[in-house]
């Protein structure tokens, strides 16, 4: 019997979810935050990484999109989930296969409003506040082969004050 769940985090900057999440879960006798996943090479995430004694691989485009050597990766570290947290690159066919229904993304708004390609970080903060919205706040969901389609698991809501910035917004 399997003594812990681990769990692989995919980022692609700066990695302030990934760290919290590991800090998170850092006692936790039951799920384990194994790896990190980056798709840059200069990403700050990698640093994080370092700074937390969390193993980091640093996969290239070719890599993920045109070999297993990423599923092999996750395998090889026997991960059992794999959670996005500011990942940009749309998730491949063959890692999808590979880990179906245990892949799952954060996302800074609530879904279905504000996904999509190029809705990430500040992005989708800014077009909240542009639009008005009296509230936003984040939506964990299951990925699937588009950008932020996959079924939710959980959302939370914040309201949104008059003054509120994209900055502020984001620190909610």
């Amino acid at each position: 019997m399997k003594k812990e769940i681990n769990i692989a985090i995919f980022g692609s900057g700066n990695g302030s979810n990934a760290q919290r999440i590991s800090e998170y879960f850092a006692n936790n006798k039951e799920i384990k935050i194994t790896t990190f996943v980056v798709n840059k090479k200069d990403a700050y995430m990698i640093e994080r990484a370092k700074n937390l004694g969390i193993p980091c691989r640093v996969f290239g485009r070719n890599d993920f999109y045109n070999t297993t050597n990423v599923v092999n990766y996750l395998k090889e570290m026997d991960i059992d989930i794999v959670v996005l947290a500011g990942f940009l690159w749309l998730v491949p066919e063959n890692i999808l296969q590979a880990f179906p229904h245990r892949i799952i993304n954060i996302h800074p708004a609530l879904l279905p409003l504000y996904g999509g390609k190029g809705m990430y970080g500040m992005n989708v903060h800014q077009a909240v506040i542009d639009n008005k919205e009296l509230e936003s706040g984040i939506t964990i969901h299951f990925v699937d082969e588009k950008y932020d389609e996959g079924t939710t698991i959980f959302q939370a809501k914040c309201s949104i004050a008059p003054d509120d910035s994209a900055e502020t917004l984001a620190k909610k």
